[in-house]
Formats: C-alpha cells, sequence, structure tokens
C-alpha cells in the first residue's frame, strides 16, 4: 500500500486537536447564527424557515463563512504544544473574529454602504444587498485571516497586529467602493450605485462582489512581501495599507485589461447596469476572483 500512497507521517495527537478545534467551530458557527438573529431582531429558524427569507440566508451564510475562513487560521497557527492551550487559543481567535466581522459589517453599512439600511433591505428580501454584504463579510475574514498568519504568537502585539489589519481592510474596501460608485456614476447619470443596489440590481450585486472579493484575495498577498515586527505597530499599519493598495490598483489595471480582451465586442456597462445581464457579471466576477488567485499565487 505504501508503494501507491506516500504519506507523510502524522503525530497520533493530531486527532484530538482536529475533535477540540471541529467542536469549539461548530459551538461558534451556532453563536454565530444566534448573534445573527438578535443583532437583526428577529428568529433565525423564523426568517429562515417560516419566512423563506432567502436574503437573510445569504447574508447569515456569509457570515458563517466568514468565521470559517478565520477559524481556519486560528486552527493552522494555534501552539500544538497542549491541549487546554490550543483550545483556548481557537476560542479566542474565534471570538475575535466574530467580534471583527460584526464590527466590520456594521463599518460597511454605516460607512462604506452609508445611503442604505442594509439590515431592513434583508428584511426585505433583497438578494443583491446580501449578497454584497456576504462578500464584504469574506473580504473582511480573508485580510483578517492572512494577517493572523503572518503575526507570531498569540500575545498583544499579534492582536494589535490583527487589529491593524482590520482596519486597513475597511479603508481598503471603502476606497474601493467608492472608486466604483464614481465609475457607476459617470457611466450612469439617472441613478447612483446605492440606489441601484436597493431596486434590487443583482448583476451590479454580483459585479461588484467579485470587485471585493478579488480585492481581498490580492491584498492578502502583503503577508508575503511584509516582515513582522511584533513592536512596530506603525509600519505594520502602514506596511499593510500601502502594499495593500498598491496591490489592489495593479488588480484594477489587470481586471480592466482581462476585461477589455476577454469580453470585446460586450458594452460590459449597458449589459450589467442597463439590462442587468447576470451572466456577464459573473464572467467578470470570475475575472476579478481568479485575476487575483494568479497574482496571488506568484508573490507566494
Amino acid at each position: 500500500m505504501h508503494l501507491l500512497v506516500n504519506l507523510i507521517s502524522l503525530s497520533s495527537d493530531i486527532w484530538v486537536y482536529l475533535a477540540i478545534d471541529i467542536v469549539l467551530a461548530i459551538l461558534l458557527l451556532f453563536m454565530m447564527r444566534l448573534l445573527s438573529g438578535r443583532m437583526a431582531s428577529v428568529s433565525t429558524s423564523d426568517e429562515l424557515c417560516a419566512q423563506d427569507n432567502f436574503a437573510f440566508g445569504i447574508s447569515v451564510a456569509g457570515r458563517m463563512l466568514a468565521l470559517c475562513i478565520v477559524l481556519s487560521a486560528a486552527a493552522e497557527s494555534s501552539d500544538k504544544s497542549g491541549y487546554l492551550v490550543s483550545a483556548l487559543s481557537m476560542l479566542m481567535y474565534g471570538l475575535v473574529g466574530i467580534f471583527l466581522i460584526k464590527i466590520g459589517r456594521i463599518a460597511h453599512d454605516k460607512i462604506i454602504l452609508n445611503r442604505l439600511d442594509k439590515e431592513k433591505l434583508i428584511k426585505k428580501r433583497s438578494t443583491s444587498i446580501a449578497l454584497v454584504d456576504s462578500a464584504s463579510s469574506i473580504a473582511t475574514a480573508l485580510i483578517i485571516r492572512s494577517v493572523m498568519l503572518w503575526v507570531e504568537g498569540s500575545d498583544a502585539n499579534a492582536l494589535f497586529a490583527i487589529l491593524s489589519g482590520f482596519v486597513v481592510t475597511q479603508a481598503i474596501l471603502l476606497g474601493t467602493t467608492r472608486i466604483y460608485e464614481r465609475r457607476f456614476k459617470e457611466n450612469n447619470q439617472t441613478g447612483t450605485f446605492q440606489k441601484s443596489l436597493t431596486k434590487g440590481q443583482l448583476a451590479l450585486a454580483i459585479q461588484h462582489s467579485g470587485h471585493l472579493l478579488g480585492t481581498a484575495l490580492v491584498v492578502t498577498g502583503s503577508s508575503s512581501l511584509l516582515i513582522y515586527s511584533p513592536e512596530a505597530y506603525v509600519s505594520n499599519l502602514t506596511g499593510w495599507l500601502i502594499v495593500g493598495t498598491v496591490m489592489t490598483l495593479m488588480l484594477a489595471i489587470l481586471v480592466t485589461i482581462a476585461r477589455k480582451l476577454v469580453l470585446a465586442g460586450l458594452d460590459v456597462v449597458q449589459e450589467i447596469d442597463q439590462q442587468h445581464n447576470v451572466g456577464v457579471a459573473s464572467i467578470e466576477l470570475v475575472m476579478s476572483v481568479g485575476i487575483a488567485l494568479i497574482v496571488l499565487g506568484l508573490i507566494a
């Protein structure tokens, strides 16, 4: 059998650590579900089953996936020198992840998409808003995960670096959204980006979700270019911000070039903004995420 499958040697304790991480992850996901309903002042069971609110389900699913992304970093970087230490590390990072995801949603609601009531629209079954909400949560989690794997240990310095990464995330997502809004307004004189989302333009939501996810993925490449200095608080923050911004601009240029070549002969603005073509929007989402993954692979 060993001639057919060559496996690396695994410690016998790995299954115990796996069980601890999975149990804590399930508990934290259950906590996330309860908090999602409580923060929205609704019953999650009633909203998902009795009301069949797909938008609410998409929003909660995005937050759950975001939490799993953060927990994957906690599981990878946690200390395996003892069961209790590993469990506490997993729990700490999980709670920090839930907190940052929640704060990120508030920031996205009050600062980034400041001209609409996201929670109210999701209650009214706005799938487009739910998609953007999920994408923003996942984008935040991707960068937080990258910072968690970049730092060393789980002390106060590491926690401050994670918080710095979170601030950088929101700043870059804010800048990306504002640039997208400006471009949308130039191409559509009769409406604004946020107002169009409230009208249920699914294609627009898919396109913008791709921009958010692609931006987050390419920003995670900063961890391969920056050196972690535990007590260099300012340089850690500015390093992620500067490199992340450069990576974001590079991705925007590459996606623009790819769009002109791959979608040659199509008026993307008309197809997505006016005709609400979900197919074209999906292709642009894939280009944003796909090119970001290629850039990320090259850097790593």
